[in-house]
């Protein structure tokens, strides 16, 4: 297989892409030497997903580089610009949280997901992949520094100033000595150093406890007490203060299980972990992981500890921070901590990861039978929404290998606001394929729509129209809106499957998910319609202004959360005022 093309490979550095029949580039990968990686591909046997990826290669291309170090760059920006199904399958790519200091007048402390660092000039701290702790952090902040709480300025106190927990910055001064200290000391608390804050929780404590009100004074020792644990666990014994992530990885089988431990200021702030299904071999598919991490952090460490397997050359020079591999002393202690974490956690999850690939296989074969198809690895599922007779919308959401790919998640705004459901799933589908057409895109192995026959009848009129030769089966709900049949074939038929069955509760996944992805851009439509609407009769707001306003904020909400310097940023300070307070009136 592959035997001449192999023979023009040179053994040099480089990157190569795999393709499948349609010219998709399904897999992107690196090596120091192309002509030996490309050659194991096609010449031993595989199991898993690197035989799934195999038998799915039609063809392959190959980048030559000088170094390592070009190879490493390259494979990022191939993998971003193609986002290739075998690169993203099992990866966890979900946002962590960050804990962010406003940099305005007034600082706000809050958590954050979305983050534009090009744009953001706020102080970030973070990821924490545990999401209650940086809840937690913010909110035993915002008790003990009186920091401003609301989104905007409102025109009298507001019950946070009459707890004590803000200054009234709404109509007091504002003491910019005061708040350039309390950031001082929060940005030093969360960089490691805790004694301030335990310092001002003991004091509160003790005042309450004088003044006998011991309710309030037990609460104070339970904040204390958690910072106290907290910290007294995340302990270690480094002799400097730096920030440092430590990445540790274990594999077996053909999984990988990868572990990323955050020191911040001597302290084990918090940890990532993952354990995926290895395609390439374990030095390239911990690059490629670590690689795809750095490149979307946004507040990155002075050091990473790494196993000995990666080159720290090319990613100390790709992302501007240290990486190395201690061999001795404190640092190779915490490295071998974190694999151990990653052997312990590959220890734990892997019967039942391997139980839920067990049921999704099984439940994608019995699919394939039932249906008649040749393969399953790519699932689209429709949905539509017109609630109220208007703001017509459909909803796509994509399975691979029987697992969500929210990448791959379209929104569509359909044309007509007729009440007209076949109707709008013949636009939706047009419009979904002859973009696939247009652009070569990944075609799916199945489209499923949520509706019954008429909705797959208006579906396969528009893929036979476009000349594909695409399946279209149906997933019809009860009375009490729960995935009741499926419907498939030609002529259409009612498919029994036991309700208990894994291959059921997979399809009420599926449609689960389509459903409520269209419905949440549902309400985001139609608050964005509102807005529009309420904008266009507000005086000194015209088309440009409205434009500017629409394009940042998008929501009503949105809008209503944005300080008063924000808005006027965008309109006179006049007009901003009264907007601001017609906002704050209005009940959406």
């Amino acid at each position: 297989m592959f035997k001449e093309e192999l023979s023009l490979v040179p053994h040099l550095p480089g990157c190569y892409l795999m393709k499948n029949k349609e010219d998709i580039v399904i897999y992107v990968g690196k090596s120091k030497n192309l002509k030996n990686r490309l050659s194991s591909y096609f010449q031993r046997e595989h199991t898993g997903k690197t035989m799934m990826l195999v038998r799915e290669i039609d063809h392959f291309e190959y980048i030559v580089t000088n170094t390592e170090m070009e190879s490493l760059l390259l494979e990022i920006n191939l993998i971003k610009k193609y986002n290739p199904k075998y690169n993203i399958l099992y990866r966890d790519d979900k946002s962590y949280p960050y804990i962010e200091l406003t940099n305005e007048k007034v600082p706000r402390l809050r958590t954050v997901r979305k983050i534009n660092i090009k744009k953001s000039k706020n102080n970030l701290f973070g990821p924490y992949p545990n999401v209650a702790a940086a809840k937690k952090t913010v909110e035993i902040l915002n008790r003990i520094y009186p920091l401003r709480k609301c989104q905007t300025y409102q025109k009298k106190e507001c019950l946070y100033y009459h707890i004590g927990q803000c200054l009234g910055y709404c109509t007091k001064e504002i003491d910019e000595e005061k708040i350039k200290s309390m950031k001082n000391e929060i940005i030093s608390f969360l960089n490691g150093n805790t004694k301030v804050v335990t310092d001002k929780l003991i004091d509160q404590m003790n005042k309450y406890s004088e003044k006998m009100e011991y309710e309030k004074a037990l609460e104070y020792k339970n904040l204390l007490d958690y910072i106290n644990i907290t910290t007294e666990k995340q302990k270690v014994e480094l002799a400097d203060n730096i920030n440092i992530d430590v990445i540790g990885y274990f594999s077996k089988d053909n999984y990988i299980s990868i572990q990323i431990l955050f020191i911040r200021g001597g302290k084990l702030l918090d940890r990532k972990r993952n354990i995926f299904p290895m395609i390439d071999l374990e030095e390239e598919e911990l690059s490629s992981y670590i690689s795809n991490f750095y490149s979307k952090n946004v507040s990155n460490p002075k050091e990473v500890l790494v196993p000995e397997i990666i080159n720290k050359e090319a990613f100390t020079s790709a992302f501007n921070i240290k990486f190395l591999t201690p061999i001795k002393g404190e640092k190779k202690k915490i490295l071998d901590l974190a694999t151990d974490n990653a052997r312990i956690y590959y220890e734990e999850q892997m019967t039942y990861i391997k139980e839920d690939e067990d049921k999704i296989s099984k439940s994608l074969e019995e699919l394939k039978e039932k249906l008649h198809l040749d393969k399953a690895d790519r699932i689209e599922i429709f949905d539509n929404s017109n609630l109220f007779g208007n703001y017509n919308v459909s909803g796509m959401v994509v399975f691979v290998m029987g697992k969500p790919s929210k990448n791959d998640y379209r929104k569509f705004k359909i044309t007509s606001d007729v009440n007209d459901d076949y109707g709008t799933m013949r636009e939706v589908i047009y419009r979904r394929y002859f973009r696939v057409l247009k652009e070569n895109l990944e075609r799916p192995d199945l489209i499923i729509v949520d509706g019954g026959i008429g909705q797959i009848n208006a579906a396969r009129e528009v893929i036979t129209s476009l000349a594909l030769d695409i399946p279209v089966a149906g997933l019809k709900k009860d009375d009490k809106h729960n995935t009741n049949v499926l419907l498939g074939l030609n002529p259409i038929t009612e498919i029994s499957i036991d309700k208990r069955s894994d291959l059921f509760l997979l399809l009420t996944k599926m449609q689960n998910e389509v459903h409520n992805f269209t419905i949440n851009y549902h309400k985001d439509i139609r608050s964005k319609g509102a807005l529009s609407t309420i904008l266009d009769n507000i005086d000194g707001i015209g088309e440009a202004r409205k434009t500017k306003l629409l394009k940042k904020y998008k929501t009503i909400s949105k809008m209503k959360e944005a300080p008063l310097e924000e808005l006027e940023q965008i309109l006179p300070k006049d007009i901003a005022i009264s907007f601001n307070k017609f906002l704050n009136e209005y009940n959406e």
